[in-house]
């Protein structure tokens, strides 16, 4: 009865991870650069039930199988595309790219799914490169982002929206000499000059990330990259298929339709696990109080 009660209570906490998951992704439907994250479950491992004690002499009867619940294993994000939405503001600025990478067993481009990544038949999971603008943060700490929306302070540094410093291919902070009006990115991210034309010499520092999965969230639209699992990123080159976009944002590549179903699926089936556990403590309350006293 008690290993019943477990199983029931481990779905209650999966689902509510779950929900608070899709309510993370409709919460933030209007972040500008936000990547939806989808809550990836998997059961615990299987327990083989066998009939001991009694006779010694006879073998060991199998009763089958038992699922021992479900837990809430990670949340990967979807590290694809957003809509871009004109501003028509100087320092909003939003990438957009389709990188591709080739296939080593056919030497042709890869094509990848909705979700940026293409699984083999072994099982093997690649994923579509990125590109993201490069920002130092207070800490001196690098991050990867895709919230174009930039701010320039009063010494002419261009920031991000949450303070950080936006860096150059060459990993200084980006510092304009002119006025705002201007400042002018071309679609390869140099900085020119808006009445002549002329290069500045100065490129925004766009990271490509081979392993988008391998980024771990930092809050307010900021990554890191997860060394330990061997992640890299490296100035984008000219032979990458990146455009920057000045006067245009990123809009978040939620699903509004597909969280709301989440959302009201891990409801009602946070309420089945609670009908169950309510169903064990009955069941508990009548073997304590009624049974016990017969």
């Amino acid at each position: 009865m008690l290993r019943g009660l477990y199983t029931a209570a481990a779905g209650m906490i999966t689902e509510q991870r779950r929900h608070d998951t899709a309510t993370q992704n409709i919460v933030n439907m209007n972040t500008t650069g936000y990547k939806q994250v989808n809550s990836v479950n998997r059961s615990f491992p299987e327990m083989l039930i066998t009939l001991t004690g009694g006779d010694a002499n006879l073998p060991t009867k199998r009763l089958g199988k038992l699922n021992s619940g479900v837990f809430a294993e990670e949340s990967l994000s979807m590290n694809v595309q957003g809509a871009l939405m004109e501003t028509k503001r100087t320092s909003d600025f939003a990438i957009s790219s389709n990188l591709s990478v080739n296939d080593p067993q056919t030497n042709q481009p890869i094509r990848f799914d909705a979700s940026g990544k293409f699984v083999r038949a072994d099982g093997t999971v690649t994923y579509q490169p990125q590109a993201y603008f490069t920002v130092r943060d207070a800490q001196g700490n690098t991050r990867y982002t895709r919230d174009g929306h930039l701010d320039v302070n009063g010494t002419g540094q261009l920031l991000s929206s949450t303070g950080s410093q936006v860096l150059d291919s060459n990993g200084q902070p980006v510092v304009l000499t002119g006025s705002v009006e201007q400042f002018k990115v071309d679609e390869q991210g140099r900085l020119v000059n808006a009445v002549t034309g002329v290069p500045t010499g100065v490129t925004l520092g766009i990271s490509i990330i081979d392993q988008p999965n391998q980024l771990v969230r930092q809050g307010d639209g900021n990554f890191s990259l997860n060394e330990d699992n061997g992640a890299t990123a490296r100035t984008m080159n000219a032979t990458d298929i990146v455009q920057i976009h000045q006067g245009y944002l990123e809009g978040s590549n939620v699903d509004a339709s597909q969280a709301t179903v989440d959302m009201n699926a891990a409801f009602r089936a946070y309420e089945a696990n609670q009908k169950v556990v309510q169903f064990y403590d009955r069941s508990l309350e009548k073997a304590v109080n009624e049974v016990g006293r017969v």
